[in-house]
């Protein structure tokens, strides 16, 4: 059962007990007035312990299930009781007793513990009014009625402890994937400072020789390079050797280049990523365009990455000798990458 404790364990115990309150009653058949009301009340008890013992479905008894067991319990008891005579020798003719108290535990250990407490309450002011106070642990009452408390008691520390576990293996799982992100992070921070490395100790090479007295195309390739390690931290997986080339190319000739990754391109496969690394690249060689911004979308759309080029428009109104009177900029590109084709 879903409370710790395998069902057939809890199903062969009932069972066993079930079929020794079957035996005491067979023995004590004679006691009673009429023994046709306690065989009658034997054969529902036997239907309703099958009923409630059967091992299929939900571990959770339904309501109708219960509805229908402790209800049956009212009538053995009734039904038992009014045969029998308190001025003799009961015996074991009070058999029902145990067999409320089997039927109340299995009600309570299947998870519905309000109709099991109702139904002990109902047995203890049935033995009250018929029997008296004093007969409560004589017939046997109390003690199924501590069956019921002892079961509902194991039934809530072992559901306590199952919440426990899933929460502990919830949390263990938590752990695992935190710990696996970190060293991917620490894995990514390992690469780029790799990348960065190699890109700028040449610069620093160069600016360690010249004692910081660059020329003037020194002073543009360090700042092209500064911008290159840059992508690096800011572009991430918008970057390849192509896309490296044709940016580092862009700059040189006065373009000004933003590559942006946000994650939208995780979810693509190498394949698609090589593609739309490559489109990206013949984007940036093919424009003219005085900026460019390259940004990954979000997934959950069909494009990749939006490539949009501008143009300054001061300089190209001065090209055209015009004068410009306005600071919109143009647009000179404007593309959509796919994640997919076709």
């Amino acid at each position: 059962m879903r409370v710790g404790v395998p069902r057939w364990i809890i199903v062969g115990l009932a069972a066993l007990f079930s079929a020794y309150v079957i035996v005491l009653g067979v023995y004590a058949i004679d006691i009673p007035r009429s023994p046709y009301p306690a065989i009658g009340s034997m054969v529902l008890f036997v239907i309703v312990v099958i009923l409630t013992l059967l091992p299929f479905g939900p571990a959770q008894m339904p309501v109708w299930m219960a509805a229908f067991a402790v209800p049956s319990v009212v009538a053995i008891t009734l039904v038992v009781s009014s045969q029998i005579d308190l001025s003799k020798t009961v015996g074991y003719s009070t058999w029902y007793v145990a067999g409320a108290g089997i039927i109340l535990t299995i009600v309570c250990t299947r998870g519905q513990p309000r109709w099991a407490w109702a139904g002990v309450i109902f047995l203890v002011i049935h033995t009250v009014i018929w029997a008296g106070p004093l007969n409560l642990v004589y017939l046997g009452v109390v003690g199924s009625a501590s069956w019921v408390t002892v079961s509902y008691v194991i039934r809530r520390a072992l559901t306590g402890a199952a919440r426990d576990s899933r929460r502990f293996t919830i949390a263990e799982r938590e752990t695992t994937d935190w710990q696996a992100a970190q060293e991917a992070h620490v894995t990514e921070r390992q690469f780029r400072l790799g990348q960065t490395s190699a890109m700028a100790v040449r610069m620093l090479e160069t600016v360690q020789k010249r004692a910081g007295n660059l020329t003037p195309e020194e002073r543009v390739e360090s700042l092209n390079t500064e911008r290159a390690i840059r992508d690096e931290i800011r572009g991430r997986k918008l970057l390849n050797d192509a896309v490296r080339d044709e940016v580092m190319d862009a700059r040189r000739r006065g373009a000004t280049i933003t590559l942006l990754d946000e994650g939208g391109l995780d979810d693509l496969s190498e394949v698609d990523l090589e593609r739309v690394l490559g489109e990206l690249a013949a984007a940036i060689r093919g424009t003219d365009a005085d900026s460019v911004i390259a940004r990954t979308v979000p997934e959950g759309t069909g494009v990749a990455v939006t490539v949009v080029g501008l143009y300054s428009p001061d300089e190209h109104a001065l090209a055209l000798g015009q004068d410009s009177g306005g600071d919109d900029e143009e647009v000179a590109l404007w593309l959509e990458i796919p994640r997919a084709v076709g």
